[in-house]
């Protein structure tokens, strides 16, 4: 009952609809496939919360939140770091090449070989103001990032400006 009381009127809700489709089997004796069926649901998603049930009660119908959500599974901090540096690089590099890099540099060092959308995921985080300062250059980001903006000539005397008295 406790672990009930713990969850949020949300969860306990997700498990009272759960157990509200579990309940012809589990009470009337209903074959299990044809409660599934009724309900929409998949004969071995049905298995699985009637053996839940039978073990663990009706709290452990709710719905499981994970400790690590959110959190990246796969790269260590150093790992990280070396896939921005490799984005980072002077000259645009290809997610696959970023990917094929750092899948040589994990195996030399021993490190888990992180999936190419983990990097590629690592490598769309990186602030766009960063990488335009790496591949275009200081002037470039000034034109797009700083707020002052200065007039510039790319040729002598093509700016001219003139007083009015």
């Amino acid at each position: 009952m406790q672990e009930l009381l713990a969850l949020s009127e949300e969860d306990r809700e997700i498990a009272m609809q759960r157990f509200r489709w579990l309940q012809p089997h589990l009470e009337e004796n209903r074959p299990l496939r044809l409660v599934a069926e009724e309900a929409g649901l998949a004969f071995r998603t049905a298995q699985r919360w009637v053996a839940l049930y039978r073990t663990a009660g009706l709290a452990s119908l709710a719905r499981k939140t994970r400790i690590d959500h959110g959190a990246r599974k796969v790269v260590s901090e150093p790992m990280k770091r070396a896939i921005e540096g490799l984005a980072l690089e002077s000259h645009p590099v290809p997610i696959t090449s970023v990917h094929r890099q750092i899948k040589e540099y994990a195996e030399a060092i021993g490190d888990t070989v992180p999936s190419y959308w983990t990097v590629y995921d690592i490598v769309r985080e990186v602030p766009p103001s960063l990488r335009t300062l790496a591949h275009q250059g200081a002037k470039s980001y000034g034109e797009s990032f700083d707020l002052i903006h200065r007039r510039e000539a790319s040729k002598p005397n093509s700016i001219w400006q003139a007083d009015h008295a």
